[in-house]
């Protein structure tokens, strides 16, 4: 069995090693997105595994796929938004994905990023790295006075949600699908509600198009002025100009941004010796109520290890067996 992996990191290299020695399998690496100009390589392999935050840039990738006799891509991601369905399905492709490689990695991420902002940490470092060490104008709130708003509590949100509600926070969330054992200390209510009641908003929902821009110039006028938004689910659920504009308006507090709309332009890129010309970025990290993180709220050693060993085994199912465990049905 040969299966080749595109995009890949140095720090996946252990945990892709001893799935190909455990498996008795043949397990290349390349650093680079499947694409048009890449797709050649997976000639004379039986599958291929992906994570990349650019689409697929042509339909021919998958009509080359399937003349080399390859029957699926297993992204290491959750998000799959990246891959064509319909030309993968025309091509008999079947894609795979890792739905839940560690839910706890980006919850713990949301709750580490709403401490810092609700104990104003990082105006403290930004205070203090410049001498000054007064503390006026910044006191800070405790947890378990305030009012967690979720939208998405699926099982990155409902992991979010227990670990809020083993703080003392009062946890709230709108969701399509009522979890009955979040219900026990979750109030579900529509998402208006919750903009309006939350002290902080945390997004875990999918990027579907009915989720694109889901926070938007309106929603932001419903969320209090001092309520902060964390998002570490998909950079296009939130309209980046419209929260641009309701930081300079003082409608929210702050926020903590982990994804953002055009991300693949900077994510995990040395850009020290560049310029940045992206409005958007430029202008959340000049505002000091803003934390601004390279989506990096999935990148624990658990998370790295679930998808690397999810999507190989994904795709060593198809190979053998025609079947996985994670199919991705839309």
């Amino acid at each position: 069995m040969k299966i080749l992996m595109y995009s890949v990191r140095d720090d996946e290299q252990p945990a892709i090693k001893a799935w190909a020695q455990r498996n008795q399998a043949t397990v290349d690496t390349f650093d680079q997105d499947l694409s048009l100009a890449t797709v050649e390589r997976a000639r004379g392999y039986d599958g291929v595994v992906i994570v990349q935050h650019a689409k697929i840039d042509s339909d021919q990738v998958y009509v080359k796929l399937h003349e080399y006799g390859i029957k699926q891509i297993s992204l290491r991601s959750a998000g799959y938004d990246v891959v064509d369905l319909a030309a993968a399905k025309a091509n008999d492709l079947l894609i795979t994905n890792v739905p839940a490689y560690s839910p706890r990695s980006v919850a713990e991420y949301a709750l580490s990023q709403t401490m810092r902002l609700i104990r104003n940490l990082e105006l403290f470092d930004q205070r203090t790295a410049q001498h000054d060490f007064r503390w006026g104008g910044l006191m800070a709130h405790e947890i378990h006075t305030l009012t967690i708003g979720i939208i998405g509590a699926g099982r990155i949100g409902g992991t979010a949600a227990r670990l809020f509600h083993a703080l003392g926070a009062k946890v709230i969330a709108s969701d399509p699908v009522q979890n009955p054992e979040l219900a026990e200390f979750v109030t579900y209510m529509d998402q208006a509600s919750v903009l309006k009641a939350a002290d902080v908003v945390t997004l875990h929902t999918q990027l579907l198009p009915t989720t694109t821009h889901l926070m938007g110039a309106a929603q932001f006028k419903q969320m209090k002025p001092t309520a902060f938004l964390i998002n570490a689910s998909r950079g296009p659920v939130v309209d980046t100009p419209a929260l641009v504009a309701a930081l300079k308006a003082k409608e929210i507090a702050g926020a903590a941004i982990d994804v953002i709309e055009d991300e693949q332009e900077f994510n995990n890129r040395d850009l020290t010796k560049a310029k940045i010309t992206n409005p958007n970025v430029l202008a959340l990290q000049a505002m000091p109520n803003v934390i601004f993180t390279p989506h990096i709220a999935f990148y624990t050693n658990m998370s790295v290890q679930n998808m690397v060993d999810i999507s190989l085994d994904d795709t060593k199912g198809i190979i053998e067996t025609g079947n996985a465990q994670h199919p991705v049905t839309e």
